[in-house]
């Protein structure tokens, strides 16, 4: 996303087409749009003032399967931001074994890169088109080099000799041979035609060193110059070889320092971390056994939300100014039982709201990637029109509503399994069905009634 396009990302605009995919959360939705504007504002300071403002990270509270990292990933979807999840609970504290906290700085850096890498490509898939359409005439009228390439031998190979040039009677009649090849290929005369092409061998064994990748060390950069990379010649359609010389083709069109300069670029002035289950790395007095290490967690997290240097493969990374976005449920817990210091790095702190049986029949039909939308548009490929009436959708809404309220609150994921079960039956058969199915209160009630009325089914069932 270009400078012009963030600029236009007001936090009204911002919360609009947020509502188009996440239901309700207004503080939360509120909280990151702020969050996100503060940081596009902040590029128009000058730079004396802009090194002093720092992003405003943000803690979530709410009950699992509200929305929380739905809008953290939207947001990032959103504006072009790098973005990584990592669940709190995976790290251990210095000394303990488990993953490094600097681990999820890198895993964001190859974020970037990757996102960049991919726009890049798109800019110069034209180009490699057209080299994508020379390796493939290779293949089907070889040049006089590629002919003559195997009866070179050793000797030739270590005194320099050099084939015979080839006449330019030949040279004028492969050529003319690839203009009718070319034709017939742009009409898509020969997408079937089996050919031979060569591609970079990955079947070979990667070299692994433990603690190297938590170390920001590249082996295959160190190794790289040693070990060389391997060729194969593959036989495939052509259609299928255009699909996989493009990315390769497109790739040998970047430079690669300029993609890492701007992915770095991007990740520590626009990249968003997404750390989950908070609560769970909270430190109770009178705690024993695991918890010994969850304070030493938050102490080891600090550095990079505050601000200081990751080594990675790519190079330096500052976190001064990436957003922390931390979520929990904290049922068992309260944000106060956090260590102090790790408090005052999430100054905004929203609640997410639990969803009620109103919001459940929302969410059935109003994101652009609602449940049932996604239903509707599988089962279509088979020719099964299916149609949700008012009352059926109230009716799921209900029941998945109760289901949370007598079992275990799963939020709007109860909404899938409810879905499943209606739909299980016509989902095995199709397209073996009539070709409208009516999702109405009976036909919801017919599918799942005695398993939502019976609780022991139900906790076992949905």
């Amino acid at each position: 996303m270009n400078r012009e396009e963030l600029d236009d990302l007001t936090p009204k605009r911002i919360v609009e087409e947020l509502d188009k995919y996440i239901v309700g959360q207004e503080k939360a939705k509120r909280a990151v749009a702020v969050a996100m504007r503060n940081r596009i504002r902040r590029q128009k300071l000058p730079e004396e003032m802009r090194k002093d403002v720092i992003p405003k990270n943000i803690l979530m509270m709410g009950p699992t399967g509200v929305g929380k990292t739905e809008i953290a990933r939207r947001l990032a979807e959103l504006t072009g931001s790098p973005f990584t999840k990592v669940e709190a609970t995976r790290f251990t504290e210095v000394g303990y074994v488990g993953k490094n906290v600097e681990s999820i700085i890198r895993e964001l850096v190859e974020v970037g890169v990757n996102m960049v890498k991919q726009e890049k490509m798109s800019e110069v898939e034209g180009k490699a088109t057209y080299q994508v359409e020379e390796r493939i005439l290779e293949s089907l009228v070889p040049g006089p080099q590629s002919k003559g390439s195997g009866a070179r031998n050793i000797l030739e190979l270590f005194q320099g000799q050099q084939q015979p040039k080839p006449s330019q009677e030949e040279i004028d009649r492969i050529r003319s041979r690839r203009e009718d090849y070319r034709e017939r290929l742009r009409s898509g005369d020969l997408e079937e035609l089996e050919i031979e092409i060569e591609v970079e061998d990955h079947s070979q064994p990667m070299i692994m060193i433990p603690g190297m990748e938590d170390m920001g060390i590249d082996m295959s950069g160190v190794l790289g110059g040693m070990v060389p990379k391997k060729t194969k010649r593959r036989r495939m359609r052509i259609a299928d070889a255009r699909r996989t010389l493009l990315p390769l083709e497109a790739e040998k069109l970047l430079d690669m320092d300029k993609v890492v300069a701007e992915a770095i670029e991007r990740v520590q002035n626009r990249g968003i971390v997404f750390v989950d289950e908070i609560d769970k790395i909270t430190f109770r007095s009178g705690s024993h056994g695991p918890d010994v290490s969850r304070e030493g967690v938050q102490r080891d997290l600090l550095p990079i939300i505050e601000g200081t240097t990751v080594t990675t493969k790519h190079g330096q990374i500052r976190t001064d100014y990436i957003l922390f976005i931390a979520a929990g449920a904290f049922h068992t817990a309260k944000p106060s039982d956090l260590i102090p210091e790790f408090q005052g790095r999430f100054p905004i702190r929203v609640e997410l709201d639990a969803l009620t049986q109103k919001d459940f029949l929302r969410i059935l039909v109003e994101p652009k990637n609602a449940i049932t939308k996604q239903y509707a548009a599988l089962l279509e490929t088979e020719g099964v029109r299916v149609v949700f009436e008012e009352d059926g959708l109230r009716e799921i809404a209900r029941v998945s509503h109760n289901l949370n309220e007598k079992i275990e609150n799963i939020g709007a994921r109860r909404l899938y399994t409810v879905v499943e079960k209606v739909l299980e039956e016509t989902s095995f058969n199709a397209p073996e069905v009539p070709e409208e199915l009516i999702v109405n209160r009976k036909y919801v009630n017919d599918k799942i009634g005695e398993i939502a009325a019976d609780e022991d089914l139900s906790a076992f069932i949905l």
